[in-house]
């Protein structure tokens, strides 16, 4: 699986020629959300139609680590009930966006249940968390678009009209950034954690947006950074959803035909065309190993770069 597009010669520097993508995983129903455990040394990521967390490691492979992962109700809530986006914040913990229970959670990865860090925005119930990322301020950024909905934008349970973007302080407090999003969807910060990017899922408007981050902690006003709308006009399926930033700032994003590398300029360097709708990636290993959550398959490539903050 996989091609790489080289768009701009200087993408050489960050995945040679001779890069290959690794299949380690298959048969889910829609992977999402992959986060790598640095102090154990293995991936987690979601399925989120089966509402499972999965763990892979080199020596033993494949496992479920942990079901329900999202909705701990009654009967069968929507196509898309479990957890979506994964984080391990600074306390070693395991941070879930969960479409079915319509929060953002916290588990010790040492013993220990899991704790509610949200589940509302000033007495209303979220759609459903979609993604979740910490800042070095301590505060915890998601997205809430509809996609966990039984019934998506339609669906009679909405408590909330925005699709916003939203930030959980030290103390507790929920505020809403961004409101103004159609479909917000990964989220990520620039190495030095002044830039919010965040991707959007909208076929009309598959962009890539940067938000400058205030001393505060709140978010200021967006510009374009990259539009994608053009590749999904012209046939390549997928969208923007999940995204990583490397050490140097350049941007991997899912988006349409697979996976696209951006400088923090916003210009396209390459591609990484997967043949399959493609949702999320991560850093892992020691940094220089980008995995891939690609429709039903779990993938890899080795990089000659290191996520930010490695």
């Amino acid at each position: 699986m996989g091609k790489i597009i080289y768009d701009d010669p200087s993408l050489e520097t960050l995945l040679p020629k001779n890069s290959k993508v690794e299949m380690l995983a298959s048969g889910f129903e829609w992977s999402e959300g992959p986060v790598w455990n640095k102090d154990g040394g293995y991936l987690l990521f979601s399925d989120v139609p089966k509402n499972k967390v999965y763990k892979w490691d080199e020596k033993t492979g494949l496992s479920v680590f942990l079901e329900p992962s999202g909705y701990t109700g009654l009967g069968l809530y929507s196509d898309e009930e479990g957890s979506n986006g994964l984080t391990i914040d600074s306390k070693g913990r395991l941070i879930s966006c969960e479409h079915g229970d319509r929060r953002i959670s916290a588990m010790p990865l040492k013993g220990g249940g899991k704790i509610t860090l949200a589940d509302k925005f000033e007495g209303k119930r979220f759609n459903s968390p979609n993604d979740v990322t910490e800042h070095s301020n301590g505060s915890y950024y998601f997205t809430d678009p509809p996609y966990g909905l039984s019934k998506k934008h339609a669906d009679a349970t909405r408590e909330i009209q925005e699709f916003g973007v939203y930030r959980i302080a030290k103390d507790g407090k929920v505020t809403m950034e961004i409101a103004n999003l159609a479909r917000p969807n990964g989220l990520a910060f620039s190495p030095d954690g002044k830039i919010l990017y965040i991707a959007q899922s909208d076929p009309e408007k598959a962009v890539i947006m940067s938000y400058p981050v205030e001393p505060s902690g709140k978010i200021g006003a967006g510009k374009l950074l990259y539009d994608a709308t053009p590749m999904v006009k012209a046939g390549k399926s997928g969208l923007p959803d999940g995204l990583k930033i490397d050490k140097d700032g350049n941007i991997w994003t899912s988006g349409p035909g697979g996976m696209l590398i951006l400088t923090s300029a916003g210009k396209l360097l390459g591609r990484i065309e997967m043949g399959e709708l493609t949702s999320n990636c991560a850093w892992g290993n020691d940094g220089s190993t980008l995995y891939m959550t690609v429709d039903s398959y779990i993938c890899r490539i080795k990089t000659n770069t290191k996520g930010a903050g490695w």
